[in-house]
């Protein structure tokens, strides 16, 4: 004869499921639009809430990819969280926020909102903007809209200083 013996925590606990909660692990998602790709999103860890409001948490880590009309990697999102609410196609981001694009241009931010509908990037938090070209600069700002690709961005109040540093921006000469 043979036998195992389990703990009966453990087993008792495989019994219960949290109301309305989906878990998924090691997420690989991509959205489409029109049969084209978009976007990739990965994450070690999803939470799918299926309440009044429907939502998805990313509470770890999330990464995304996005593609420009060849599939190819035009701008990449990191952040530690993220919230999507399924009804308004739009993602909520936060803690350490970054956004590059192929060119290097970079956003660090504490929270943005991505619209997938209009494919553009809001904040009215504090916002920092690296630029390599055509002239490497720094700008520090409050207020943000982006396109998602991040090839233009507009703030809505520039600041000179942040953190001790000192915001540089330079206007390229217009007699061109």
């Amino acid at each position: 004869m043979c036998s195992c013996e389990n703990n009966i925590k453990t087993v008792q606990d495989l019994g219960k499921k949290s109301p309305g909660v989906e878990e998924g692990k090691n997420i690989e998602s991509f959205l489409s639009q029109a049969g084209k790709m978009k976007a990739k999103l990965l994450s070690p860890l999803m939470l799918r809430y299926l309440l009044d409001t429907p939502r998805v948490e990313f509470p770890t880590k999330l990464h995304v990819d996005f593609y420009d009309s060849l599939t190819t990697v035009e701008s990449q999102l990191n952040c530690k969280y993220g919230r999507y609410f399924e009804n308004q196609n739009q993602v909520f981001l936060r803690d350490s926020v970054i956004v590059f694009n192929r060119t290097g241009d970079t956003l660090w931010c504490d929270e943005l909102y991505w619209d997938q509908n209009k494919s553009t990037f809001f904040t009215d938090k504090k916002v920092v903007i690296s630029q390599t070209k055509p002239i490497r600069q720094k700008i520090f700002g409050t207020g943000l809209v982006a396109d998602q690709n991040f090839n233009w961005f507009r703030i809505s109040k520039i600041g000179r200083y942040y953190n001790g540093n000192e915001s540089r921006i330079n206007i390229p000469d217009s007699t061109y």
